[in-house]
């Protein structure tokens, strides 16, 4: 079995005599990702499904005008449609979730995408988002939305909605690749396994050790 890997938009590489070879363009229209290595060319994280056996639902999802329940200790739940609902989406450098908030409060957490930029409209209700730039400045670029309105969280920086009406909130994100990836900060910091030394994380935030141990034994929930 030969390999294949995306290098650019529209070009991809090849394993000749054991090397990388870059090759002009990608011959293929699509990459229908398949978990089965069985006759696939492995492109971009996944194989890829032989394009004449590609059908119309490895290319649709259906769901997202469904409103989910936001009964977790965050008050939001996300759905998304990436690669792994979507296997048609394999290399093409997009993406959507849909963010539902609970009244008074419903938050997306603190958290980045660390292989996309996200784009975001507001369906419905009022929500306070943001995101916080990369060091020395960590400066905070807030907006209060309202439906219709868009705001862009740009690729690995850490960002964040809230509601702060007294109704339900819904927003569509639309994201720059396929498996844009999730770090949600505090899960990742202070319920990480195995655990991270809480005298590495007291001295990062300057903090006594008893604080860290606490936050460490809290349930940290996920809500993508």
């Amino acid at each position: 079995m030969w390999a294949m890997r995306v290098k650019c938009v529209g070009a991809v590489e090849i394993v000749k005599e054991g090397k990388w070879v870059l090759k002009e363009r990608n011959q293929a229209d699509f990459c229908v990702a398949i978990n089965d290595t069985k006759d696939g060319v492995f492109v971009n994280g996944k194989f890829c499904k032989d394009p004449k056996l590609a059908t119309e639902n490895d290319f649709f999802f259906s769901g997202l005008n469904i409103a989910r329940s936001t009964s977790n200790p965050v008050g939001s739940v996300v759905t998304p449609a990436n690669v792994a609902q979507i296997p048609g989406l394999n290399t093409l450098g997009i993406s959507l979730v849909r963010i539902d908030y609970a009244p008074y409060g419903g938050l997306n957490p603190p958290h980045t995408h660390p292989r996309a930029t996200e784009i975001l409209t507001v369906l419905e209700g009022t929500l306070y988002v943001g995101f916080v730039t990369s060091n020395p400045d960590n400066r905070l670029i807030t907006k209060v939305l309202n439906p219709g309105d868009v705001f862009v969280f740009p690729v690995g920086l850490i960002h964040f909605q809230f509601n702060v009406g007294k109704t339900k909130a819904s927003a569509i994100g639309a994201l720059s690749s396929q498996n844009p990836g999730v770090i949600t900060i505090a899960n990742a910091v202070f319920g990480s396994t195995p655990p991270i030394r809480s005298d590495v994380l007291a001295k990062a935030f300057q903090v006594d050790k008893n604080i860290v141990d606490y936050l460490q034994k809290q349930f940290w929930y996920d809500n993508n």
